[in-house]
């Protein structure tokens, strides 16, 4: 088979699973309202879960950044790479989630990747959630180790691969709130159970951090859970781009000396870091912010009970509704597209096969109004 062959067959087979993916160009996409084509859209596709995409103050922060420093890092963070506002930012983020080091990444994806690449050796395995994001399965199975999946939110099964003989160390991995699901994991037993067995865990915190916990801490704070390795990422509640890893000072030096994708990257712009700087002052300070979208999940789930749908078990930001059919779940998302509504529908590979989706995403910039027009419009599709 030739390589046009391939690429042929693969787009077809995707056209043929009503699977494919296609890019659309909006106009503003990232708070309350979508613009796209000329026309205005109610957004429930956005992460922007506290809406400070379009702060103020992190605004102002940013072009105060990129007065100080211009708009690009210039290098790596081992080369010029790392400035003041760099180190200001990674001394916050402990401060604030109780860690002794943090250690900036340009992604959450760049983040999960170079932290599994890193520790894991020939021997070792990892045992990750089943449903973990595709940076930490991609990540665990690309590395030297084994790696092995445990049931969804299931401390059992994981405790299970735990009490089986290892060669080499253990890396747990899982997620604080799940992506596609939006459900949350049970940090305390996971935790417990790695604990017991001398292994690391690490938690991808995404959806949780700003959203949960005192002045918005994330899953492990909120579950009074301390991991040995956390993720956290700024493109979702804190409203800008970016990660970070959270770790003991061992480990971050060891980072620092063997993680590839932040030894060889190019580190984000000082400007960015300074806007990150005043997003999470502002995330703290957001109480109100929290109680309003923690209302409209509230709303959102009491008026949903009765559609035809099945609705996921989730108190966070993430609505799934399960459809099934890749073809229907598109066509509910055209139809509800045609209302001014933005309802994304995410299928296969994204998600299971089978459990084809709109992924309804709330934020604390929806009025009561909006969540009314939205359950309306699903009942009617439904």
């Amino acid at each position: 088979m030739s390589w046009q062959q391939r690429i042929e067959g693969g787009l077809a087979q995707r056209r043929q699973q009503e699977a494919y993916r296609v890019r659309l160009a909006n106009d503003g996409g990232g708070g309350r309202w979508l613009e796209y084509d000329a026309r205005r859209y109610l957004n429930y596709s956005s992460n922007d879960y506290l809406g400070l995409g379009a702060h103020p103050a992190i605004v102002r922060a940013w072009q105060q950044g990129a007065e100080r420093y211009g708009v690009g890092s210039g290098g790596s963070g081992h080369v010029t790479g790392y400035t003041h506002a760099h180190a200001i930012l990674e001394q916050q983020l402990a401060d604030w989630l109780g860690y002794p080091r943090a250690l900036l990444f340009i992604s959450g994806y760049a983040a999960n990747q170079a932290v599994v690449a890193a520790l894991a050796e020939p021997g070792d395995r990892i045992l990750a959630d089943k449903l973990s994001h595709a940076s930490l399965l991609e990540a665990a199975a690309h590395s030297p180790a084994t790696l092995r999946r445990f049931h969804h939110n299931q401390a059992d099964s994981l405790q299970s691969l735990l009490s089986k003989p290892a060669g080499g160390q253990t890396l747990a991995v899982t997620e604080g709130v799940f992506s596609m699901d939006g459900d949350s994991a049970p940090l305390a037993a996971l935790h417990q159970h790695c604990r017991e067995h001398a292994a690391l865990l690490m938690v991808d915190d995404a959806h949780g951090i700003g959203v949960m916990g005192e002045q918005g801490r994330g899953s492990c704070w909120q579950q009074g859970v301390k991991p040995e390795l956390l993720v956290v990422t700024f493109g979702k509640a804190v409203g800008v781009s970016g990660a970070a890893v959270l770790c003991s000072e061992p480990l971050a030096e060891y980072f620092l000396q063997f993680a590839r994708h932040l030894i060889y990257s190019t580190s984000m712009p000082p400007a960015q870091a300074c806007a990150l700087s005043a997003a999470l002052h502002v995330v703290q300070e957001s109480d109100d912010r929290r109680a309003r979208l923690h209302a409209n999940i509230r709303c959102f789930r009491e008026g949903a009970r009765s559609l035809s749908f099945r609705m996921l078990d989730s108190s966070s930001a993430i609505q799934p509704l399960i459809i099934g059919d890749n073809g229907r779940t598109l066509a509910v998302s055209q139809r509800l597209r045609a209302q001014g509504l933005w309802v994304s529908a995410m299928r296969p590979p994204t998600v299971p096969p089978g459990s084809a989706r709109l992924r309804i995403t709330l934020t604390a910039t929806h009025q009561p109004d909006d969540i009314d027009q939205l359950l309306e419009a699903l009942h009617e599709a439904g």
